[in-house]
């Protein structure tokens, strides 16, 4: 099956999973020529700054051929689908640098939820960009080539799972390996038109990931509709008794109508672009106006605790997390780190003790808060970004604008949430719109149910799903 490449500007999107599987097992198409075809699209782009290391050419063909000799691959539920990696976490024998050359080694072991992949038949095809260390939302933190969204204009292409993104919407692979501890699996998928799903922490073992935050950080993914994301958890998700964040999932949708809550408008902040205020606001109102295959019913949530929960994060002690792993290499090595992320990790040493645990004691409060209003909503639905930004504008402002782009998704792992960015169209100017779903821990099917409909995707719940995807993947 062919991928693109691509010439226009904004997202084009590649063949689905679901369409990659049927060409492989139909024999219309090949896992090795769908090699070649990636391979092709990755070259016709050249340094572009999605990837920073892929698989060699010959090296991806043969063991797409591989593959197909194995015997019963064909059954596999992700028989020759390829796919990226954010280069924080470890595939075994290949380096993972963080963007950082200096911190680089090769790993040697695969992170098990990769390891998942590649064991149901998935194509691991290379390592994609990211903010330095998984510091930023923006995507220019790096010492490689800065990338951009595909909506061109030198708008950023958002961070830290900046190549991730790029990958899914340059057409190059279906879905990429992700991560998000401040919105980093969400952020860029908004600035690129495509799915950005952060699960529930633990239901994808977090091993073998670098940390940027332990206590926060969840492996997500980009793809391009939510049957690929429902696909690939199938896969990728599992309880791992080696991560002490694992958990198992939540209960499937049980149908009825989904109680939205929608903040006041006058607490919706889009730091002075009109133009995607009235994107978001028209997306309300078609929200309001339904039409869609689920039920919904509204409630008026105030964002007040949540938007304190933010504040936390780089206002306060968690900034010191990331110096678990990177203080003494920050110690050592100063001048390898990319200045604006030196600066990050070293405000984390003004913090105390105590004022760690001022903190905790502070975002209990405000969890107890927010849990009382998951008694009356099931989906909070807020803007994913309030505007978007070119490269100069963040090199101007980098703290600055970085606080902006995360003024939606900084609370989501304080206050254990997931949460969807949802691709809904253009603001009037051309620029990519994104809707977010959130959810209370564990409640991801009910999340992902509203987000398929809003897309306009059938969707079965995912018990029924699961079954039904295990019997289509063992036909011959």
């Amino acid at each position: 099956m062919d991928f693109v490449i691509r010439t226009e500007s904004g997202p084009s999107i590649g063949p689905s999973v679901a369409e990659i599987l049927e060409s492989h097992v139909s024999g219309s198409g090949s896992p090795t020529r769908t090699a070649r075809s990636v391979a092709d699209a990755i070259e016709a782009r050249g340094d572009d700054g999605t990837w920073l290391s892929t698989v060699p050419r010959e090296q991806l063909l043969a063991a797409a051929a591989e593959l197909e000799s194995r015997p019963g691959a064909r059954g596999l539920p992700l028989y020759g689908v390829p796919f990226g990696v954010k280069d924080s976490i470890d595939v075994a024998g290949v380096p993972t640098t963080l963007s950082c050359p200096d911190y680089a080694y090769i790993a040697e072991h695969t992170a098990p939820a990769v390891q998942r992949l590649l064991d149901a038949g998935a194509l691991y095809v290379g390592k994609t960009n990211l903010d330095q260390f998984a510091t930023g939302l923006n995507g220019t933190r790096t010492p490689y080539t800065i990338p951009r969204s595909v909506y061109g204009n030198e708008m950023i292409s958002g961070g830290s799972s900046s190549g991730s993104a790029l990958a899914v919407a340059l057409g190059q692979v279906p879905f990429a390996v992700a991560t998000d501890t401040a919105g980093s699996g969400r952020v860029p998928a908004a600035l690129n038109g495509v799915v950005g799903y952060k699960p529930s922490r633990g239901l994808i073992s977090t091993v073998g990931l670098v940390p940027a935050c332990k206590s926060l950080d969840c492996i997500t993914m980009m793809a391009g509709c939510i049957d690929d994301v429902d696909r690939v958890m199938a896969v990728m998700a599992g309880r791992d008794d080696d991560d002490p964040w694992s958990r198992s999932p939540g209960p499937a949708f049980a149908g009825g109508p989904v109680r939205v809550g929608l903040p006041p408008v006058a607490e919706l902040e889009f730091f002075g672009d009109d133009a995607m205020r009235a994107a978001h606001l028209a997306f309300r109102n078609r929200l309001a106006h339904g039409g869609f295959p689920v039920d919904v019913e509204f409630h008026e949530v105030s964002m007040a605790p949540f938007f304190a929960a933010g504040e936390l994060l780089y206002a306060g002690p968690w900034v010191a997390e990331r110096l678990v792993v990177f203080g003494e290499f920050l110690a050592e090595h100063p001048d390898s780190i990319h200045p604006v992320v030196r600066e990050i990790l070293r405000s984390g040493e003004k913090y105390s003790a105590v004022d760690a645990f001022a903190a905790l004691q502070a975002l209990q409060e405000l969890r107890a808060e927010v849990g009382r209003l998951w008694r009356d909503m099931d989906v909070l639905v807020v803007p994913t970004i309030g505007r978007t930004f070119t490269v100069d504008e963040v090199f101007h402002q980098p703290i600055e604008a970085n606080t902006m782009l995360g003024h939606y998704t900084h609370f989501g792992n304080l206050l254990d949430l997931l949460g969807v960015a949802v691709p809904q169209g253009h603001t009037a100017d051309g620029r990519p719109h994104s809707a977010m779903f959130l959810g209370n821990a564990l409640s991801d099917d009910t999340v992902l149910q509203l987000a398929a409909a809003l897309l306009d995707e059938p969707r079965a719940s995912a018990a029924a799903e699961t079954s039904d995807l295990h019997s289509e993947r063992l036909v011959p």
